[in-house]
């Protein structure tokens, strides 16, 4: 951004927008019109003298006029950067003089003294070397800086900051002079420290002696940590002179313990080490690392030794940056000063040793001394092992965890240099691991880990050998060790894994086969998790293995094809290693210079890993026969991997046999075309466990190949997509063949082909349209989607070809193909759009006349396509196309004439005269993108006829009619106003807008309530419960901010509603009848709650089960008589004569024979106690009135029915039995 002038600044300051500086606007018109006076140019200059007197005139009586000397400073700040350089060196003196007593003022405004310290800001940046030697007792420069170091401790926080930034300022532009720092850097740093010391013995004072509270000095002692901060971040570093003073203090100050001032100290140390970054001066960073090295506090000082340890790391890393060789020759001194702290009894202090030390390792090992070191660089790294492997004594145990980090941390570092010099290390830990009581097992792994992936399997099994085929007495086998090769083997040698784990895997296989056909004991299934764990690791040795070209030979290719063959369980690590070996060079070969692994290159170079390409399709043809086979007898569910390693072997193949591969598939594919047996496909055999037809799977084969063919193979593609897509009786066929186009997409000779067959494609589309059967739509939208692009200008007529099918499958009930309709069409109208009017040959469209006339391609005409839907033969149709519009309509408004956008408008208006439900559901989604996106202008015309048509719909209870028109209204009201809707509401539906209006005012009530503090919580589960949408569209048509109830004649549930808005609800206790409830009681929070208990509502009892006289298990509730009742199915009352003769049979208050054979009634229904009543069984019909709540006439006509028809079933017993089984226990005598 460019800096604005002078002439800029002030003809801003001639037009204020605050009241306060007007009195400086006239102040500059005053001296604006003296310089026209004198006839004196308006230059900087000629401003300067002019408010430098007016300056004096404030001044003249001895006390300072504020109202003059404001404005007058105000601008001296703005016109003195500009002045020149020469006059500001000459008024120096005369201007320090007159702003002295300004600066000095105790309650002078805080603009005053912001502005006067620009003016000196200024007034120092244009001083020479010569001013600068004047001491501090002379008018010169050094006064100023001393009056600006007191203006940057003053409590005032905006003084105090401008007085820092012109300091800042003042120190990073030194006059020119041999010196690195500026004259007054050292006055600066004294005076900064002098304060920092001070304020911090105070400080010490103060917390020692409890005269004070700790926290009474810190803000002036955070104070002169920023002014210390700013001098060090302005000078380019800290003064070399008074370095070691402040790294004193400032460490004193880190161990206080106070977590501000901490931070602040370590905020100065990374600033005094970033300001060293330069090249300038990091020539002070040697003996400022030598001063902190010097500092060194005691080893158990928990305080100070983790700032002083974080300080040191971070010099060091800034070291390593500038003098890499002469930081790394250091670093075993600093390796074993630094260790020795890890035998403090404080975790503290372990802990940032070991990040220390890390640091070390991760920042100060140059990339140079891994790829090509020289003796005396071998000799330094010895002796960092050396004192690596120290840690691992007795003396270090209980840091032994953060020396694990450590260890990591150098095996990272060191890469393969870590073999052989870590080898012993590697040993120890690994004995340390199987010690049956350590038990940071996880810890050590990953440690064990990370060797493996630096040093290679070979090297670390070298010193920690398996043991498993000959175990070596007194040693266990480390079988643990498996799972840490699988996970970091990496970039290693391949020979390794033919020479050990293949014949570890044939010696353990060989014992399974052994075993035969018996059951399997544990050490058998033993043997089969060792081989699946040996055969894991191969992909880590075939991630950019070293000796490719050596170890992948024609034996080692032959077995791994018989593996695929015959070891089912083996072939996803096999897969995943062949895709892995492959992908691994050709990421490394293809990989930027910029962005390069320098240290990876260094074992495997472009030029190799290209190399490495060129070997494996030497075996790319064999290894596809073999996939190709196994592919074709494995279940669908398991091919992705087979079909993935397909892919990563076909980007290698040769030309020439990608061709000839192509060729054979092709062939295969033809036969099976030919040979297809109708009769297995009517079997229908479909499950997890079916296999697709060799034509599919020839298919899948195809499909995967096409993005690799060359050019001269397109011809035979292109003719296998046109024979299946043109045939109906094979869907899944079909579906695969139409996935070919989006395939060909992916590689750029497919899109060439796409272009140059896009005519041929667009036939081959359109005439199959008939012949499209369900399974496929969705991928015939997507190919046609993946052809448009590379339609030509010329062929538009292809667009209306297919939209009536796209328009079709909007309303699809696969929720994916309507997806795919929908981004169809938004690409076809885009490509409409983008087509600036080129002509539309519509002859060229099936079912248009020879003659029709040609079109012009635009959005406009776009829409006039999709409408003709609208006049449909099928209500499915013209739905389809108004749901096409909707959205069509939501992507491109802005693009469309108001003309159009009404004429659409009035369309769908008439539609939702419609007595057919589905086009009046699209109707309504049209209707909502229209009330929420379109001009509030054009749709208050309409609202006449919209919102009596619309409201008719809010009667309609199917299909959630009645929801989606409130909302819809709603949003009317919410977008044209509640009168506008209300006065073109008919008068008998306007209660409903009546209530939204209600609603609306409620939740705005409850929103000012939650605003205000009342109702936190509802406002929480507000913003939780909002609903996420994928896109735009989805939010428009689907979200709904109707927080109210369907039913518009609720009003009288406003008082219920408004008791939830009070904060905190409200609470019940629930109490036994008996007793009342202990609120000392532990338990008694369980008997609170915030829900209204009810008065019906039991407890629900444990009940144990119940078995009858035969022995069989009684379902149900417990009788109030303590009797085995059957399963109570109750019914309302009142009902019909069946639900009444079921209630009687099968009811809780249905008759009942006890143990004496008595028939028992229950009267549950009139009285809470027990009042059965025995009646003798010679007196069935007859019921003691006294006892049963009197009953309806047709109550009593089907109770009567019902207990003889009851009585003739149980007369049988087959009946009975029958009865019984449905649970219904009778017990008779």
């Amino acid at each position: 951004m460019a800096t604005p002038s002078l002439a800029e600044k002030l003809d801003k300051i001639k037009s204020p927008g605050l009241q306060s500086q007007q009195r400086t606007v006239v102040v500059l018109q005053a001296v604006e019109s003296t310089l026209k006076e004198q006839n004196t140019a308006p230059t900087p200059t000629g401003y300067f003298a002019a408010l430098l007197a007016l300056l004096q005139n404030a001044n003249a009586s001895g006390t300072v006029n504020v109202e003059l000397a404001t404005p007058a400073v105000y601008l001296l700040d703005v016109v003195t950067p500009f002045a020149p350089e020469p006059l500001l060196r000459s008024k120096f003196t005369q201007i320090l003089t007159l702003l002295a007593p300004v600066l000095l003022m105790q309650d002078a405004e805080a603009i005053l003294l912001r502005t006067s310290i620009g003016c000196l800001e200024s007034l120092l940046l244009a001083q020479d070397a010569a001013s600068w030697e004047l001491s501090v007792s002379q008018i010169g420069p050094r006064r100023a800086v001393a009056g600006l170091l007191n203006l940057a401790l003053a409590q005032r926080p905006k003084i105090r900051k401008r007085a820092q930034d012109a300091l800042k300022r003042v120190l990073r532009n030194p006059p020119p002079s041999p010196a690195l720092d500026h004259p007054a850097a050292d006055m600066c740093a004294q005076t900064a420290l002098k304060n920092l010391e001070d304020l911090a013995a105070q400080a010490l004072a103060a917390r020692k002696g409890k005269k004070a509270p700790a926290s009474t000095n810190d803000p002036e002692l955070i104070h002169a940590l920023q002014l210390v901060k700013t001098v060090a971040a302005a000078s380019g570093g800290w003064p070399s002179t008074k370095i070691e003073s402040l790294c004193e203090l400032l460490l004193n100050i880190a161990k206080t313990g106070n977590e501000y001032m901490t931070m602040a100290a370590f905020e100065i140390f990374e600033m005094i080490f970033e300001g060293m970054s330069g090249e300038v001066s990091s020539a002070k960073l040697p003996r400022l690392m030598e001063i902190i090295s010097e500092l060194r506090p005691a080893a158990n000082d928990t305080q100070l030794v983790p700032p002083w340890l974080a300080i040191l790391s971070r010099g060091y890393d800034v070291s390593a940056q500038l003098e890499p060789e002469e930081t790394f020759q250091n670093l075993p001194d600093l390796f074993s000063m630094v260790a020795q702290f890890l035998e403090s009894q404080s975790e503290n202090i372990r802990i940032s040793a070991s990040e220390c030390l890390i640091s070390f390792m991760a920042n100060c090992v140059p990339q140079q001394v891994i790829v090509d070191p020289s003796i005396y660089d071998e000799k330094t790294l010895e002796k960092i092992a050396k004192t690596a492997e120290s840690l691992l004594t007795v003396q270090f145990q209980a840091a032994w965890l953060q020396t694990f980090n450590v260890l990591a941390a150098m095996f990272l570092s060191l890469r393969w240099r870590a073999n052989p010099i870590l080898l012993s290390v590697t040993k120890t830990i690994g004995e340390i691991r199987e010690n049956s009581s350590f038990r940071n097992k996880k810890e050590a792994d990953e440690v064990i880990g990370q060797a493996v992936r630096a040093m290679g399997s070979a090297a670390v099994l070298s010193v920690l050998p398996l043991n498993l085929i000959k175990p070596v007495k007194g040693q266990a086998g480390r079988a643990w060790m498996l799972p840490i090769l699988r996970d970091y083997t990496s970039n290693t040698n391949l020979t390794h894994f033919k020479t050990e784990m293949v014949p570890l895997s044939e010696i353990m296989f060989q014992r399974v086969l052994e075993h035969g056909e018996a059951p399997k004991t544990m050490e058998i299934k033993i043997y089969e998790t060792l081989v699946q764990q040996v055969w894991s690791i191969l992909p880590g040795y075939c991630d950019l293995p070293l000796d490719l070209t050596e170890a992948f030979d024609q034996t080692f290719a032959e077995m791994i094809a018989n593996l695929l063959y015959k070891q089912t369980e083996l072939r996803l690590d096999v897969c995943r290693a062949l895709k892995t070996l492959i992908e691994s060079n050709q990421a490394m070969s293809t990989i930027a210079d910029e962005e390069d692994d320098f240290l990876l290159q260094a074992r495997v170079s472009k030029e190799t890993a290209a190399g490495n390409l060129t070997y494996l399709g030497q075996y790319a043809a064999n290894m596809l026969a073999v996939l190709f086979n196994v592919y074709t007898q494995t279940l669908p569910q398991s091919r992705g991997p087979i079909l993935q390693t397909v892919n990563a072997f076909l980007s290698i193949t040769p030309k020439q046999e990608l061709m000839d591969t192509f060729d054979r598939v092709s062939k295969m594919l033809a036969a099976e075309l030919e040979n297809l047996n109708t009769a297995e496909k009517e079997k229908g055999q479909k499950g997890k466990d079916h296999m697709p037809s060799t034509a599919q799977t020839l298919m899948d084969l195809v499909i995967t190949m096409s993005a690799y063919l060359p050019r001269e193979s397109f011809v035979t593609l292109f003719e296998i997509a046109s024979l299946i897509i043109n045939r109906d009786d094979e869907p899944q066929l079909q579906k695969k063949a139409y996935k070919l186009i989006p395939r060909l997409e992916t590689s750029e000779l497919g899109k060439a082909a796409l272009q140059e067959r896009s005519a041929e494609l667009q036939q081959l589309i359109v005439s199959s349209t008939d012949k499209v059967s369900a399974p496929a739509r969705r991928d015939r939208l997507a190919a046609v989607s993946a052809l448009l692009p590379y339609v030509p200008g010329t062929s538009l007529h292809f667009i209306p070809s297919v939209l009536s099918e796209v328009v079709i499958c909007c309303k699809e009930n696969n929720e994916r193909a309507r997806e795919t309709a929908y981004d169809l069409l938004v690409q076809m109208g885009r490509r409409m759009a983008d087509a600036e009017n080129a002509p539309i040959d519509n002859s060229k469209v099936p079912h248009m006349p020879d003659d029709a006339p040609a079109g012009t391609a635009n959005i406009e005409e776009f829409f006039t396509m999709v409408s003709a839907g609208l006049a449909g033969s099928t209500p499915h149709m013209i739905s389809a196309s108004i749901t096409a519009i909707s959205r069509l309509l939501y992507e491109y408004r802005s693009l469309l004439s108001e003309q159009t956008l009404s004429d659409l408008v009035q369309t769908m208006d008439l539609f939702l005269t419609s007595n057919n439900r589905e086009i009046v559901k699209s109707c309504l989604g049209f209707v909502k993108i229209c009330v929420i996106s379109l001009p509030v202008e054009l749709m208050l015309p309409r609202l006449a006829t919209l919102v009596p048509n619309l409201i008719v719909w809010s009667h309609e209870h199917k299909g959630h009619f009645k929801a989606k028109v409130k909302h819809i209204l709603e949003r009317m009201v919410r977008r044209f106003g509640y009168d506008a809707i209300h006065q073109n509401c008919p008068e008998a539906d306007r209660k409903l807008i009546v209530n939204i209006r209600k609603t609306k005012e409620r939740a705005k009530k409850k929103k000012d309530a939650a605003r205000a503090g009342d109702d936190e919580g509802d406002e929480d589960e507000e913003e939780n419960g909002k609903q996420q949408f994928d896109t735009e569209y989805d939010r428009a048509i689907y979200s709904s901010e109707s927080e109210g109830e369907d039913d518009a004649e609720e009003d009288d549930e406003a008082p219920r509603a408004k008791k939830k808005t009070q904060k905190g609800g409200k609470t019940y206790i629930l109490e036994d009848d008996d007793e009342p409830l202990d609120l000392l009681d532990k338990k008694a929070l369980a008997n609170i709650s915030s829900t209204k208990p009810s008065k019906n509502r039991q407890p629900q009892k444990k009940t144990k089960a119940k078995f009858d006289l035969d022995g069989k298990l009684i379902l149900g509730k417990d009788g109030d008589d303590g009797e085995d009742n059957a399963m109570e199915i109750d019914q309302p009352e009142g009902g019909s004569g069946v639900g009444a003769y079921v209630a009687a049979i099968k009811g809780k208050d249905a008759a009942r024979r006890g143990r004496g054979g008595k028939l028992k009634f229950s009267n549950r229904r009139s009285h809470d106690g027990d009042g059965d009543e025995d009646v003798e069984e010679g007196g069935v019909g007859v019921v003691d009135r006294a006892v049963v709540a009197s009953p309806t006439a047709e109550e009593d006509s089907a109770w009567r029915s019902a207990t003889e028809a009851r009585r003739v079933r149980m007369a049988s017993p087959r009946v009975r039995e029958a009865v019984d089984d449905k649970g219904i226990h009778i017990q008779y005598t």
